[in-house]
Order: structure tokens, then sequence, then C-alpha cells
């Protein structure tokens, strides 16, 4: 199995089995937001204990790639401060963008969101990708 296979079954298992999927009631922070170039929709719900990510939920209806990007990013936000996930957002971005080498120094940080890394190779698709980013972005700066 090569590496890109491995990468398309993370991304299909984690569309079709969504981690974090649902609402958070009463929730510390919220966002909503969508891409109009391919109709995905996307609600994010945190709750938060002083600067700590306690909860991070999501509901939507989109493409693989932004459905599974939002539940990667779920599984991988949970228990962070939101110092640390402006960083994981910081460097997401970056891997989505570029086609730098020193990318690949980011799996340790990044994990499974690795996975996502082809989408460099689609521009149209980076948006897709990074929609469940933009909304956490959202949602901690209001």
């Amino acid at each position: 199995m090569s590496l890109d296979d491995l990468y398309q079954e993370i991304i299909l298992d984690h569309y079709k089995n969504p981690r974090g999927e649902g609402k958070i009631d009463n929730p510390d922070a919220q966002a909503r937001d969508s891409n109009p170039s391919c109709g995905d929709e996307l609600e994010l719900y945190l709750k938060l204990n002083g600067e700590r990510i306690e909860k991070v939920k999501f509901q939507g209806d989109g493409c693989a790639i932004s459905m599974s990007a939002a539940s990667l990013m779920v599984q991988k936000l949970e228990g962070k401060t939101v110092t640390e996930a402006f960083d994981l957002l910081e460097k997401f971005k970056k891997m989505i963008t570029s086609e730098s080498p020193e990318t690949e120094k980011l799996r340790e940080k990044l994990g499974d969101l690795i996975a996502l890394k082809g989408v460099t190779k689609f521009p149209i698709r980076v948006k897709c990708a990074s929609l469940p980013w933009d909304t956490l972005q959202r949602a901690l700066e209001e």
C-alpha cells in the first residue's frame, strides 16, 4: 500500500465515520462558514475551560475533503490551548498551500492531518480542506 493510498483511506474513514459530529449546547465559541464554490457548509462549536479547548463539535454538509478535514481537526484540537490551536491552524494552512519539502517535517505536529497534503495539487480543493480551520479561526476571534 502506498502512502497516497493510506492517506485516501484516512480521508474516507473520517468522511464515513466523522469524529466530533454534533452540537454543543451553550458553546463558549461558535461560528458558521461556507465554501460557495462547491456548496460546503460547516458550523463549529467549542467548549472552553479558560484557554483550553475541552470539546469541539461540528455539523455540516459537504464533500469528503471538507467533512474529513473537520473530523481530523476536531480530534487534533481537543485538549489544546487556544494558542496551540492557532499554531496548528498556521501549520495546516502552510502544508496545504505549499509544495515545500519542509511540510514533511510537520508530520509529527499534524499527525493524520498530513493525509490532506494532497489537496496542494488541486487548488480548488484547498478551500474545502481549509473550511473547518477558517471556521475555527472565526469562532476563536469572535
